[in-house]
């Protein structure tokens, strides 16, 4: 089947991995978010066209205030030594999500990050940040209610591709791929339109120790899938 053009993946572990180890869960934070460039580079190297990664759901806010303030901290300082680098190696970096619940320094730095030019041969990553599918499938809603009440568009015109086009990542093609670390077996409120065909991966693998040999094992699997589409099956058995 060839390799996905678009990957999803929730990243999920951080305070499984520093707990196993003693550590204080921030440890395992710091060494989550440092994991993504090795990704972001496999990625790029693969060729692949757009890598959507899930950093913090709309859900997370529940989590200790220090947790949250010091995973934030370790974004910012990612974005801001990362971002030169990104740029020199054609990666454009885009966010997903509510920006307004944000710290402000951290908005300031999203900010510089996609005044980036996008070229056609970017790797896109987007990093979902205070992001959940059915606020992106609501805030959809309410754009064309909007739209329709301004009499800019007919409730009648409103179709799939028209509702796609007021969703977060709209521009993309769809994810082929969606990969899930630590051994959890369910999308947690990301992508959940976007995700309706996309070939599931889950490894028990925890975020912080997944690396480029695990990241290429996931679309060498998927590449012996078979995606139908609904359609019947030409009989062709991929490795499992």
């Amino acid at each position: 089947m060839g390799l996905p053009e678009h990957v999803a993946i929730i990243m999920d572990g951080n305070g499984r991995w520093a707990q196993k180890r003693g550590l204080p869960r921030n440890l395992g934070h710091k060494r989550g978010v440092d994991r993504v460039e090795e990704i972001v580079k496999a990625a790029r190297a693969k060729n692949i066209r757009a890598l959507t990664l899930f950093a913090f759901s709309t859900e997370n806010w529940t989590r200790p205030k220090s947790e949250i303030r010091i995973l934030f901290l370790y974004l910012y300082d990612f974005l801001r030594k990362k971002k030169d680098i990104f740029h020199k190696q054609n990666i454009r970096v885009r966010f997903i999500g509510r920006k307004d619940r944000l710290p402000k320094k951290l908005q300031k730095e999203i900010a510089a990050v996609e005044a980036e030019p996008l070229l056609a041969d970017s790797l896109v990553v987007n990093v979902a940040l205070d992001y959940g599918g059915r606020y992106d499938i609501v805030n959809a809603a309410r754009i064309l209610a909007v739209r329709a009440a301004r009499k800019d568009i007919r409730p009648e015109q409103i179709d799939e591709a028209e509702f796609s086009s007021c969703l977060s990542l709209y521009g993309l093609p769809e994810p082929d791929l969606l990969i899930r670390t630590s051994g959890e077996q369910r999308v947690s409120n990301f992508l959940l339109w976007q995700l309706a065909y996309a070939e599931f991966y889950f490894t028990d693998c925890l975020w912080p120790d997944f690396g480029q040999a695990q990241f290429e094992k996931a679309l060498r699997l998927y590449s012996l899938r078979e995606r139908r589409f609904g359609t019947i099956s030409s009989g062709k058995k991929g490795e499992k």
